[in-house]
């Protein structure tokens, strides 16, 4: 049986992951952070951090807090800063505040951060304990974490099909599978992300908007696979600067110009195709700490192909459309045996009238 400080740290911890998610689609590169400043048991003061280039949660909780925080409990799903980026560390403003102790969920895995941040609190004299809550936190950060360990963005892939997989007709008749709830639903995942990610043939056949439509949500960056650079100058998903378009360097240097113009980053590689690994490697650079690859089949196949997919969303409409020449929501070559599937765990399902929702991550 858990004693009762190690419960207590447990519900000043959810507290702090609930107020770190407001910032989800806010805080990119930057991860979701929360603190709790606790006296005598109740919490005095709180703060997340909002968006990045503003104050990290510890500094917006000591900013919040009417009185001393002099000997207190500061709680905080991740390891406070000890680096100078877009805000001063937070480690020494911690230190000069006269907090007792600090209960964090997990390391920080950049490894600007990692351990040292712990470190410096306990050799000014600050109790120190770490690993409460540890899954829970590093599931709200999954796309920090992949970011700083995989050396890449974190994958997700998002299509909504038929029973039998399909996404759109032999005639490219695609609207609408899914419940409208289900549509709604599957706009609001893009807030969540730092970018959406699409092959040309989605931008061509659909002209989609790719934002989220939905009031005090942040618009993702779009990123456009688009070897040819057959884009429509006038496509929705250009409608603003907020775009990467991934290209040939041989593709017509008139029309590269013309984006460019647009305020459009053009990145180029020597390939017809656009190389995955080779791209995700430039959008780290970028500091994307997230994707959400919305399609078509073949953009998405070539991921999966690749194994390049932490998590995937996939809704599923109550109808069958058939057809050899219908459009697969995964394409691409695919697994020669079901051992070389890709196979999910931590599985859950959601329903949206008549739409199932699957999501799952690759282990």
């Amino acid at each position: 049986m858990k004693d009762k400080p190690f419960q207590k740290d447990q519900i000043f911890l959810r507290e702090a992951l609930r107020l770190a998610r407001k910032g989800i689609g806010w805080t990119n590169p930057n991860p979701l952070v929360g603190a709790v400043i606790v006296k005598d048991g109740h919490i005095i003061a709180s703060g997340y951090h909002q968006k990045v280039g503003f104050p990290h949660a510890e500094i917006e909780a000591f900013n919040n807090a009417k009185t001393s925080v002099k000997d207190t409990t500061l709680y905080v799903n991740l390891e406070p800063c000890v680096h100078y980026g877009r805000t001063p560390p937070c480690v020494d403003v911690i230190i000069k505040s006269g907090v007792k102790r600090i209960v964090c969920s997990t390391l920080d895995p950049n490894p600007k951060v990692h351990g040292q941040g712990l470190v410096k609190l306990q050799k000014a004299g600050i109790e120190v304990n770490v690993g409460i809550l540890e899954s829970q936190s590093r599931r709200v950060n999954e796309a920090f974490f992949t970011f700083h360990e995989k050396k890449r963005p974190f994958i997700a892939v998002k299509f909504a099909a038929s029973l039998d997989g399909k996404i759109a007709t032999r005639t490219s008749d695609s609207k609408w599978i899914t419940h409208e709830k289900a549509r709604q639903f599957s706009r609001s995942l893009r807030s969540q992300y730092q970018a959406v990610l699409v092959g040309i043939n989605t931008i061509l056949y659909d002209n989609p908007h790719l934002g989220a439509r939905i009031k005090g949500r942040k618009d993702p960056l779009r990123i456009i696979l688009d070897a040819s650079l057959k884009i429509p100058l006038k496509a929705k998903a250009l409608r603003d600067s907020n775009v990467i378009i991934a290209t040939s360097s041989t593709a017509d240097k008139e029309k590269k110009k013309k984006l460019e113009e647009k305020g459009v980053t053009i990145i180029s590689f020597n390939n017809h195709t656009t190389p995955l690994e080779e791209l995700l490697t430039a959008l780290k650079k970028y500091e994307i700490v997230s994707i959400l690859v919305e399609g078509g089949g073949k953009t998405i196949g070539n991921f999966v192909d690749k194994k390049l997919v932490d998590k995937v969303y996939a809704f599923h409409a109550p109808i069958l459309i058939g057809g050899e020449d219908a459009i697969s929501a995964v394409r691409g070559e695919g697994a020669k045996t079901i051992k070389d599937a890709v196979k999910l765990y931590r599985i859950t399902f959601k329903r949206f009238g008549d739409t199932m929702l699957t999501v799952g991550y690759r282990e």
